[in-house]
């Protein structure tokens, strides 16, 4: 009496396969979700309490980043602009436009534009802006061609490898310290070798950038 069918082995080893093969396909898939945008946030336009293009105000009217984010060069948050800084130039400009009521109402009430920060990292991350800036890393190596957003968004994954690929190999992003806020900056087909010299002028030592205690204190 046969008590298997002639398919049985075939489905036996099937399943053997599938019990090997679905850690491996599970861990990939937890893989792939974190590092997605749905995970990272690139690429993701947040909702702001006013539509400020800094394609408009950058790439048009040339504004410098340290107009608005005054605290860059010297503190750990680049900083938000307060509402007496918009109306530097909105007080005489557009004093009217619908889109700008909310600034008009933050400088009554004399309460802070609720802005969403968009590059926003964990609370277990340490990261100072002024030594990134003093070090000769740009404002669009981490954050993109702002001056041709329209709206604000998320352009690098900010997770832990894109951090440390780069504190591995900081030649790739230096530029001179004239052009840290330059936005049309782009590398020069040597730029490794350019990047060499100004890690060696800047006095940048990668032997201790993927120490632990540099990102997490």
């Amino acid at each position: 009496m046969q008590i298997f069918r002639p398919g049985a082995d075939t489905i036996a080893k099937v399943l053997l396969a599938s019990c090997g093969a679905a850690p491996i396909l599970l861990v990939g898939l937890a893989y792939g979700i974190m590092s997605s945008p749905y995970a990272t946030g690139q690429d993701v336009t947040r909702n702001q309490p006013i539509p400020f293009s800094h394609q408009h105000h950058v790439g048009g009217l040339g504004l410098d980043c340290r107009y608005c984010h005054t605290s860059v060069e010297k503190a750990r948050f680049a900083g938000l602009p307060p509402t007496e800084t918009c109306m530097t130039c909105h007080s005489q400009l557009w004093t009217n436009a619908g889109m700008l009521a909310p600034v008009r109402a933050s400088l009554a009430k004399d309460e802070p534009i609720a802005w969403q920060r968009v590059n926003k990292l964990p609370d277990y991350v340490y990261f100072d802006h002024s030594i990134h800036v003093a070090k000769g890393v740009g404002c669009t190596s981490c954050h993109g061609a702002v001056d041709q957003m329209p709206l604000m968004r998320q352009a690098a994954p900010l997770t832990m490898q894109w951090c440390i690929d780069c504190h591995r190999a900081p030649e790739k992003a230096l530029r001179p310290r004239e052009a840290v806020f330059d936005t049309g900056w782009s590398p020069a087909k040597n730029q490794e070798q350019l990047g060499r010299e100004l890690m060696a002028k800047y006095h940048i030592r990668v032997d201790h950038l993927t120490d632990c205690s540099v990102c997490h204190r």
